[in-house]
């Protein structure tokens, strides 16, 4: 019984694939045409058709670059807690060193207060970048915010 309608179907679908492979071809050759159109009308940077492709590219392009940003922004941010860790770390040993041995320690250290003044300025400079005037943050929102100031202005 189901057999009478499978002719009718197969008309219906040969139609269809007809139709959509004239279409095609017909895309394909308004395709060709306007870029032959095209490269006569426009210098070459600025061809419509050319401008398209090249703006689709940069979107990706632009996306794997917000990837690498975060990448980099985290391995920053990492090797800033660790020089951070590491110099306090060994500035507090060399200060309970000094006062075993009974010599004074040194009230200035200018070296270790520029190293804090730039982590600060930094973590200032970023925050007033976003608008985060929080003053209590950890790394890894200072990450965060530096990432989004960095692809909000471009």
């Amino acid at each position: 019984m189901g057999h009478h309608n499978y002719p009718q179907n197969h008309q219906a679908i040969d139609g269809l694939m007809s139709l959509l492979t004239k279409s095609n071809h017909e895309l394909a050759t308004i395709h060709y045409q306007l870029e032959k159109e095209f490269q006569k009308i426009y210098p070459e940077n600025a061809n419509p058709m050319k401008l398209v492709s090249r703006v689709k590219k940069l979107q990706e392009d632009l996306s794997t670059l917000k990837d690498q940003c975060q990448e980099l922004l985290a391995a920053k941010q990492d090797l800033i807690d660790k020089a951070q860790t590491t110099i306090i770390g060994n500035r507090t040993l060399v200060r309970r060193m000094q006062a075993s041995l009974g010599v004074p320690g040194e009230s200035e250290d200018p070296a270790f207060d520029s190293f804090k003044q730039v982590i600060d300025e930094w973590t200032v400079q970023v925050r007033s970048r976003t608008g985060d005037e929080k003053h209590e943050s950890d790394s890894e929102d200072i990450n965060k915010l530096l990432f989004s100031s960095i692809v909000e202005s471009n």
